[in-house]
């Protein structure tokens, strides 16, 4: 029987029994699709919030959220299918099953921006103000999102000691993200055997909730439309380069070690950051012409 016991040792906190699931009339629903569908939640009603404050039409985002998270669903399970091939290719049938988790955050991300771009030339609307509207939405989904990682066991980082390890039985987490490092930390405790990890999915959603905290604050001196959304994917960037480089679980780019959402982050948030330099001087020099 596998131990449920989730700990952060340093902090004194002991989880003593942390499921995956509950069960409801004999069908087993897992928190991770929970949580996520509460990011979800918490993405529509705060763009729907931003829609009315900026004097669009807010039922444009609820039509929004329903095609955009079925773009963004399925670009999050492509983007792992196909980065994580040798889990599937020997069956087929488990690519559609997303109960367990299997979604990546930058395939999302890319299926939402699809999404937006098709869903403003259908409405004939700003797809950078849509954007802008998101930016926040975005950030609280991600943040909120990955607690379903906590209840899975996953999106967790190398061994470490800091003050926030989190201590997780080795029977409870796959074997392939176990790394050689943390065998040899490897403690037994009550005659189970336990590994102590950087909690990454921690460090990202508590980012994430900076990131939504940063453009709240700047949102009523916004300078161009799509300021707020490359500020999103900037620091986001910043933050996803460097927990990536934590993670022991990282999808690699086809055939090589190097860490494709790393190479991702990299790319997304000097691209971001550059436009919004941009963004912010060509703003500034035509306010000082008008």
């Amino acid at each position: 029987m596998t131990v449920k016991s989730i700990d952060f040792p340093n902090l004194g906190i002991h989880l003593a029994d942390v499921g995956d699931h509950i069960t409801v009339f004999g069908f087993d629903i897992a928190y991770y699709g929970m949580v996520i569908g509460l990011g979800v939640l918490a993405g529509v009603l705060l763009a729907y919030m931003e829609a009315k404050r900026t004097g669009q039409k807010a039922e444009d985002y609820i039509d929004l959220a329903i095609f955009g998270v079925i773009v963004g669903v399925l670009g999050a399970r492509l983007y792992y299918v196909i980065f994580s091939w040798d889990q599937y290719q020997d069956d087929l049938l488990s690519i559609f099953n997303i109960r367990q988790g299997g979604l990546a955050i930058y395939g999302g991300i890319i299926g939402a921006v699809i999404a937006v771009l098709v869903f403003a030339k259908y409405k004939k609307k700003s797809p950078l103000l849509i954007f802008d509207t998101i930016a926040m939405s975005l950030p609280i989904g991600q943040a909120l999102g990955r607690w379903g990682n906590f209840f899975n066991r996953e999106v967790f980082g190398e061994y470490t000691d800091n003050l926030v390890a989190m201590r997780l039985p080795l029977d409870a987490v796959r074997a392939s993200d176990v790394s050689e490092k943390m065998r040899e930390h490897l403690e037994v405790i009550d005659g189970i055997k336990t590994i102590q990890v950087h909690p990454t999915f921690l460090y990202e959603s508590l980012w994430c909730v900076m990131i939504v905290l940063v453009i709240m604050a700047l949102r009523r001196h916004k300078k161009f439309d799509g300021e707020f959304f490359l500020i999103y994917m900037c620091l986001y960037g910043i933050g996803r380069f460097i927990f990536e480089g934590i993670r022991t679980d990282t999808l690699f780019l086809i055939g090589t070690t190097i860490p494709v959402s790393q190479v991702l982050a990299a790319i997304f948030a000097v691209i971001a950051g550059g436009l919004l330099i941009f963004g912010l001087v060509r703003s500034k020099r035509n306010k000082k012409e008008n």
